[in-house]
């Protein structure tokens, strides 16, 4: 691993200290899975694990693979190639695996606004401080007025939902596959104009009254997969009145992808795929406008480091209520390889802003 400055067992602190000889064969023969579940295992080590990450990534050490790892490699990309892993039956996999494994993880680990995506640190000195701005952000973007309607693809527990009807004077209708997230945004939007659906965006009706003059959607895009963006931008052009705005806010990929990384499939995000810029420009060519695309990717380091303060700080609470130490090493996995993924440039955040070609407003882009 020269060029990329990290060893076995040296004296830095991004160093992989070596606990298992089994790690070598385990990389080897499933690629970044074996990497992943050899750490998960206590395998191995680094004091900075994110840093490790991030030169390993910084040299696509991720995409060198050889031997077994290639033919595993091999036959994901045929899966990927044959099998719609986001169709319908599937859609409330990802809600069950990740999203309900329990309100108090993410209670413990994210801002009061239960935000799970990136926040928006051009002024902010913490994580309150930018999941605030990233939602006053949205909310100048879709340049709102009192009484319009609004679609919130993917609600999560339902900040962002809370948020517009409470401070910008609108109607929500925020949809989520995840019932632990239904719950607490229904009980956090109670007294609001929201109504929160527990639904797949394929099953939104046909019509839903008199459609939407906003849609917005923030860190759901992920899990459609690249066989289903079709329907989906033709969902949200088919809901989306004449004059509407509709926001997009992804994760997206330096480069299109072939598959999804294996660990995180596996552990995190089931049958998730993270877009490239090309996979999106030609999807919502037959639907939509691309009237601004604004790239803040580098602001999720700070906020994956942010979670992962905040989450190491609540483990001894967490520990004693029912999570085991193999639950206590993926998670730091997770979130600090996910840091250093977007501090190596792989991963990019993107808002999008889409209208229709009936929209004869000028839009003006916001920052």
């Amino acid at each position: 691993m020269a060029p990329t400055g990290v060893r076995f067992n040296g004296d830095q602190p991004w160093d992989i200290r070596i606990h298992d000889d089994s790690v070598y064969a385990r990389a080897l023969r499933h690629g970044t899975l074996g990497f992943g579940e050899a750490y998960m295992d206590g395998a191995w080590d680094s004091e900075r694990l994110d840093e490790t990450i991030t030169r390993l990534l910084s040299h696509d050490l991720d995409t060198r693979i050889h031997g077994v790892a290639k033919l595993r490699f091999a036959l994901g990309w045929l899966r990927e190639v044959l099998v719609n892993r986001q169709s319908k039956a599937r859609a409330f996999q990802v809600g069950e695996h990740h999203y309900d494994i329990g309100n108090d993880v993410y209670r413990a680990m994210l801002d009061s606004t239960m935000s799970y995506s990136c926040g928006y640190w051009e002024q902010a000195v913490d994580l309150e401080q930018a999941q605030q701005a990233k939602l006053a952000l949205i909310a100048r973007k879709l340049e709102l007025e009192p009484g319009q309607r609004v679609l919130d693809i993917g609600c999560g527990w339902g900040g962002l939902s809370q948020y517009l009807a409470a401070h910008q004077g609108v109607e929500v209708v925020g949809i989520t596959i995840s019932r632990e997230q239904q719950r607490l945004a229904e009980a956090r939007c109670a007294g609001l104009p929201v109504e929160i659906r527990l639904m797949d965006y394929r099953d939104l009706p046909q019509r839903d009254g008199t459609g939407f003059d906003r849609i917005v959607s923030v860190g759901m895009f992920e899990h459609v997969g690249p066989k289903n963006y079709p329907a989906y931008f033709a969902t949200a052009a088919r809901l989306l009145r004449d004059e509407g705005l509709f926001l997009l806010h992804t994760i997206g990929a330096y480069r299109t992808m072939p598959t999804p990384d294996p660990w995180i499939d596996r552990y995190i995000f089931p049958n998730g795929r993270v877009p490239a810029a090309q996979q999106i420009a030609r999807a919502i060519e037959p639907h939509f406008l691309l009237e601004d695309w604004h790239n803040f990717g580098q602001d999720y380091d700070r906020t994956l480091m942010a979670w992962w303060h905040n989450f190491d700080a609540a483990w001894p609470q967490l520990r004693s209520a029912r999570y085991d130490e193999r639950f206590y090493r993926m998670w730091k996995y997770y979130l600090l390889s996910c840091a250093g993924m977007f501090r190596a440039r792989q991963g990019q955040l993107w808002q999008i802003v889409l209208t229709k070609r009936t929209h004869r407003s000028t839009y003006r882009s916001v920052r």
